[in-house]
């Protein structure tokens, strides 16, 4: 039976491929040749294209640990620059131009990067929409025949299914976007630096942040306590749990030779350093 671990494992083995969009250069250059202008325009754009000409309110409830403000500084002036139609495109072309670099033209023409599109295709085809905004937006992005492109395009709806499922985890809980990177911060899975550059937080909220979840006896001067680690633990634990349905129905034989198909995959995007050290996300090294 399919376990929890299934889905962190191809989490993991997956992402830096997604995150191709965010941090290789040729995304970028996409991004710009739209008429964005820098990093965080071509990250908001791209990424919330699939759910329309949305405003800031609706991109920070979906994305969830960004400050309000920081969104706020970016949307909606993003669809000033360029239409959802058009960023769609935009992320599309700068994945294709950075995948054939960082992967090559042996692969593209591989029966492997057939195969592996198939698998994620199966899963991506089974996430379950209700409660899952982003990925369900992704589920109505049309699936490109390129199988490297529809690779892409499936384990972006499968992330960001993932992320949904994270989400509804940390809301139950009571833990709202800051409150979920100081935590993250005191489970050594990144810094307060990084998260606060990263996600827009002030000293003022970040500090906000640690004084609720130590009135709540889940921080201390030492950092986690006790019952700030068994937190943590849930909350990833629940995330795993409602990541699990896309990958039972692809079945354990198939996540497996997924797994196997992926790892290449991953090892090429670390290798070429589009996979940067000390990066916001908090993905687990799958190996």
């Amino acid at each position: 039976m399919t376990s929890p671990g299934t889905a962190r494992r191809l989490w993991a083995l997956g992402e830096p491929f997604h995150a191709l969009t965010y941090f290789a250069d040729e995304c970028r250059a996409a991004g710009e040749a739209v008429g964005l202008k820098g990093f965080w325009q071509t990250y908001f754009a791209l990424r919330a294209a699939p759910l329309g000409a949305v405003g800031p309110e609706v991109v920070t409830a979906v994305f969830f640990n960004f400050a309000p403000p920081f969104v706020a500084r970016r949307v909606p002036a993003v669809w000033q620059a360029v239409m959802p139609d058009a960023a769609l495109a935009a992320r599309l072309s700068g994945v294709d131009t950075a995948v054939r670099r960082v992967l090559g033209e042996e692969w593209l023409a591989s029966a492997e990067v057939v195969e592996v599109a198939e698998l994620a295709g199966v899963a991506a085809a089974a996430v379950d929409l209700p409660g899952r905004p982003l990925a369900a937006a992704n589920t109505g992005v049309p699936v490109p025949e390129e199988p490297h492109l529809a690779l892409w395009q499936s384990f972006t709806t499968l992330r960001e299914h993932r992320g949904d499922g994270h989400n509804a985890a940390l809301v139950e809980r009571g833990i709202d976007g800051v409150g979920a990177h100081v935590l993250a911060a005191a489970a050594g899975r990144s810094t307060r630096g990084w998260l606060q550059k990263a996600r827009g937080w002030d000293d003022a909220a970040w500090d906000a942040g640690i004084e609720q979840l130590t009135a709540r006896g889940w921080l201390d001067d030492e950092g986690l306590t006790a019952e700030g680690l068994t937190t943590v633990a849930a909350v990833e634990a629940d995330t795993d749990r409602l990541a699990l349905g896309p990958w039972r129905a692809l079945g354990d034989a198939g996540c497996d030779r997924l797994a196997a198909l992926l790892l290449p995959v991953r090892r090429a995007v670390v290798a070429a350093g589009e996979w940067p050290a000390g990066n916001p996300i908090g993905v687990p090294d799958p190996e």
